[in-house]
Order: C-alpha cells, then structure tokens, then sequence
C-alpha cells in the first residue's frame, strides 16, 4: 500500500474476507479507489490513479466466470434465457449486495463529499467497486479465473436461488407442474410449514407436496422465494436435469 495513503479499514480484513491475499497492495488500493478520492488529490497537485479501469476490467471477468458457470449448469436452457439469468445477477443489485456481504463499501476510499452524502452504501458506487476488486483480483492471480470463481459463485448461486420471487427466468414451481401434470390425477401444493425472523428480514418455510407426499422443501425472505426452492429440490426428484 502506498505510504501516503491509509485505508479506512484494514485490507487484510477484506483479503480474508475473499480468501486471497494480494502479492501487489497497491492493485487493492486502487480497486478501493474512488473516482471522487483522485479528484480531490488532483485539486491537490497529487497524482493518483481511482478504480475504474479496473472496473472495467472486472467486468469482463464478471461477465465470462457467470456465463460459464450458467452453460455449465443449466444445460438445457436455450441463449435467451441464460441471458436473463446473467442480466439478473451481474445487474447494480445484485452486485452491491455482494459488495455489502464483505463489507466492500467500509474499505472504499472517497472524497469527503461521497463520504459524507453516505458514499459506502450507495449502491453505484459498490458495485463499482466490486467489479474493480474483481479485476484487481484477475491482473494479480495471473489472470486465474478458476481462483476468482471460488470467491464469486457462491454469491451468484444465492441470488439465483432467492430470484423466484422477482423473476421467471427460472420457474422452478412452473416446470415442476408440468412434470406433476403428465399424471393425471396427482394434486401438487405448496404449504406454509414455518418463519422465523423479525417483521423486516423473515425466513419463511414452505413444503412441497404431491398429494399427500412431501416431496421437497424451501426456505426465503417471501413466501414465492419458498415455494420456488421447494420446488427446485422437489424437481431432483424427477432427474431435472437442472438439478445437481
């Protein structure tokens, strides 16, 4: 790290956070860099290079890990919808929520106005900044995607287990019925067995279940983010071949 420069927090926090440590401190700093934090330096006579070219970076390392990783696993899914998938879950969203599960905004450099006007929890800037981590992590890895990807999907895999209650790029609860609806007589339905949490983050579980048989089970901040896990493992039952 340059020793004119002091992170708000400690980056070895953040690397921990990742799980990779940066043979080049100053590659992390400048991922950390915000545009608003060089502006004010320069006022300054201070050279100092922000965060995004490494954004731009980063987001060409988003994009290629994502759509590998969405050929691979939904295998029988045609363009159009991988394309939604990926739409949804390298949009500013869902990046800055990935950004707030390490904490990426406390670690960011700002000038005093984005400081103050709360810089570190604005979604655009977050987000920003998780595209230039993920560059700065690709430049100091060696270009090593797979490295990269252990760090990423998780995040990507949550949001799209959870996107059932915003999105239909993948209905899990609609194939599931179609399945069910080759047979007929078979009666399939979703049941509220339990939630937990307070008022404003509930964990609601739900129960899938063919006629008197459950057959898959799902949990989710609202009930249709429930249902469609449920139906997601309940599919595994039948070798969807979405399901691993």
């Amino acid at each position: 790290m340059s020793e004119n420069v002091k992170l708000p927090l400690d980056p070895g926090l953040l690397e921990k956070t990742i799980g990779y440590t940066f043979h080049n401190k100053e590659l992390l700093q400048t991922a950390l860099t915000h545009s608003s934090y060089t502006n004010e330096l320069r006022s300054k006579g201070i050279d100092s290079q922000c965060n995004e070219r490494l954004e731009f970076l980063g987001d060409s390392v988003l994009s290629v890990i994502v759509s590998r990783f969405l050929f691979g696993e939904f295998a029988s899914r045609q363009e159009g919808d991988l394309t939604k998938i990926r739409a949804a879950v390298v949009c500013e969203k869902a990046l800055a929520k990935y950004a707030a599960k390490i904490s990426l905004g406390s670690y960011l450099l700002l000038g005093h106005g984005e400081d103050k006007n709360d810089g570190r929890h604005r979604p655009s800037i977050t987000a920003d900044a998780f595209e230039a981590l993920l560059g700065a992590f690709y430049i100091d890895s060696g270009y090593d995607c797979d490295k990269i990807a252990v760090f990423l999907l998780p995040f990507v895999q949550e949001e799209i287990a959870f996107s059932g209650e915003d999105a239909s790029f993948i209905d899990y609860k609609t194939a599931l019925q179609q399945i069910v609806q080759q047979a007929s007589g078979e009666k399939l339905r979703y049941v509220l067995v339990g939630e937990s949490g307070p008022d404003h983050d509930k964990v609601f579980q739900v129960e899938a279940r063919l006629n008197s048989n459950v057959i898959g089970h799902g949990s989710g901040n609202t009930k249709r983010a429930a249902e469609q896990n449920a139906a997601k493992e309940a599919l595994a039952l039948f070798g969807n071949p979405e399901q691993k």
